[in-house]
């Protein structure tokens, strides 16, 4: 099995990919790219047979790049989700001290997760985005970059020394990642699952948010996540990016997704997957499987047994 990542080695979507398939059989394949985009265009060309991607931090909330590629790329469906502590560590070549530090390199997550360090123990140094931490390190050993935030981990491979550890603003982070595949079967309910989708506006009006969550709430469906993001077609014009717990085979997910269908512009399924975090799917009375099937039979009844 071929495993697209953001690479190079030793980033932490390397580490997600390792924890997402250690009880898995058979050999993985690792398959670093250049960046978010490149790892899940390597699923939908086939280069990959999995992605996995980040999408969204304790810190910094959903990674853009992945859910605006997942809502406007080719269809995929997410399979799997893990979660990762995120720890930093300044690298830096051997014999580099604190004060000799004029560049730092890191991917753009990092300096929002480590902000107030940066500002209180570098300031006035020049933040250098990189596409991924491990590249900022890599970019450290051959010389272009004085320091790198990134994994302990990582230093070894690049040939660094940690110059200082546990660099954060705040000591809990952590970041979901996902395991991406070309559309085809789902992952089974287990009653631990959660539904990914985007739903696009139909047009931007009063109560148009209103509208989307409605559809959950009434049904019983307890979101996760939903950040709003510019489709790009012009202000006012935005998607939803939702997460929601439960999967799209039970009745009260399937029928709020109908029900975004009829009030939404367009609405994109992304998958429905096992959680990663242990919670159990809520199921307020009056929304269970047997309910609704049991509510359908009622209307039935109502309909074609005068």
């Amino acid at each position: 099995m071929r495993y697209a990542y953001l690479g190079p080695e030793g980033t932490f979507t390397e580490a997600a990919v390792a924890a997402l398939t250690r009880s898995r059989a058979g050999e993985v394949q690792l398959v670093p790219c250049a960046s978010i985009g490149a790892s899940l265009a390597a699923v939908r060309d086939g280069a990959a047979d999995r992605a996995v991607v980040p999408i969204e931090s304790s810190v910094e909330g959903i990674v853009t790049a992945t859910v605006d590629d997942l809502a406007s790329g080719a269809d995929v469906l997410l399979q799997a989700e893990t979660r990762l502590p995120i720890e930093f560590a300044l690298l830096a070549r051997e014999g580099t001290a604190l004060a000799d530090v004029k560049t730092v390199g890191g991917h753009p997550q990092a300096e929002g997760q480590c902000r107030r360090w940066l500002a209180g123990s570098l300031p006035g140094r020049e933040w250098v985005p990189c596409p991924s931490n491990a590249e900022a390190a890599r970019r450290v050993g051959e010389g272009s970059l004085d320091a790198a935030l990134a994994s302990a981990s990582t230093a070894a491979r690049y040939g660094l020394t940690v110059l200082v550890p546990d660099v954060h603003d705040r000591s809990n982070a952590m970041t979901r990642f996902v395991e991406v595949a070309r559309p085809g079967s789902l992952p089974a309910p287990t009653g631990a699952d959660r539904t990914s989708l985007v739903a696009f506006l139909a047009q931007d009006h009063a109560g148009a948010l209103m509208e989307i969550l409605t559809e959950f709430a009434v049904r019983g469906v307890n979101l996760t996540t939903i950040q709003s993001r510019p489709t790009g077609d012009g202000l006012g014009s935005y998607f939803f990016f939702i997460d929601c717990e439960g999967h799209i085979d039970d009745g009260r997910v399937g029928e709020a997704m109908m029900g975004l269908r009829r009030v939404c512009g367009a609405v994109r399924f992304l998958g429905s997957y096992p959680r990663s975090d242990g919670g159990r799917t809520q199921v307020r009375p009056g929304t269970s499987d047997p309910e609704f099937a049991e509510a359908a039979a009622w209307l039935a009844r109502l309909r074609y047994a005068r």
